[in-house]
């Protein structure tokens, strides 16, 4: 008769436990992996297939038993450390869709904003455009798998048994937002600058030329010049973004 005790059972259930937890924490904060078009249950299926299939890779973890007091911090751990990894990659995007905000900004086209269900609030149309351009690039440079894999090799940098504080203060999440916020501002200050030029251009020749409406004229002026900065200036996107996500990876320990 086949008989295992309750050490065996942890020592089976506890390297598949851990990273799975801390996968699934993951999903619910990072690009694409946290869309509501996903099923939640496909969500727990894939994170716990990715659980499984990371055990080789997967560096020796201590066994931590599930009725034990030291549960509820392994627990607390890794769904930190996953909310911190998704967070991280989300801010990249962020950095992305404030520059597309800036841009309509500049080109007048911040009016035309609707009702986006995936984030739950108001967008303009150079946001959700650079948006899901940005999440577009992200799957062509295989992001999605960089993703993954900075999950697995987490577990060296911080392990199951580790403090979550400890974890947090190393991250140092609050110096990554700052560069990506001047990120964004450096991803749109081609197009800033140069409609910058337009307007006081615009402005010039309003007190040239004071009875032409400037209002009439401007704005499709506006809007032409920077629909042409935006196409010339979208082949370069590709590098920001790679750079930016790049560094958010390189917070957990992937080199």
């Amino acid at each position: 008769m086949l008989t295992f005790n309750e050490a065996q059972l942890m020592a089976w259930l506890s390297p598949v436990l851990w990273p799975f937890l801390r996968v699934l924490a993951m999903f619910t904060a990072a690009p694409i992996f946290s869309m509501r078009a996903i099923p939640v249950r496909l969500k727990v299926a894939l994170a716990f297939l990715v659980a499984v299939c990371a055990q080789a890779a997967l560096p020796d973890q201590p066994v931590v038993a599930v009725n034990s007091s030291a549960a509820w911090g392994a627990i607390v751990q890794q769904v930190g450390v996953g909310l911190c990894m998704g967070f991280a990659v989300r801010l990249v995007f962020v950095a992305i869709e404030l520059a597309g905000e800036v841009i309509g900004l500049q080109m007048g086209l911040n009016y035309a904003s609707f009702f986006d269900p995936a984030s739950n609030s108001q967008r303009g149309a150079l946001t959700s455009f650079y948006s899901n351009l940005a999440l577009l690039l992200f799957i062509v440079v295989n992001g999605h798998l960089m993703v993954l894999m900075a999950v697995v090799q987490s577990f060296k940098a911080f392990p199951v048994d580790g403090d979550l504080m400890q974890a947090v203060a190393q991250l140092r999440l609050q110096d990554l937002g700052a560069g990506i916020f001047s990120s964004a501002l450096w991803i749109a200050l081609p197009l800033v600058a140069l409609l910058l030029f337009v307007n006081l251009t615009m402005g010039i020749i309003s007190r040239v030329a004071p009875q032409t409406n400037i209002y009439a004229v401007g704005f499709p002026v506006t809007i032409t010049v920077g629909l042409l900065g935006i196409t010339a200036t979208l082949p370069m996107l590709e590098q920001p973004l790679f750079t930016l996500l790049q560094q958010a990876i390189d917070l957990f320990g992937v080199y």
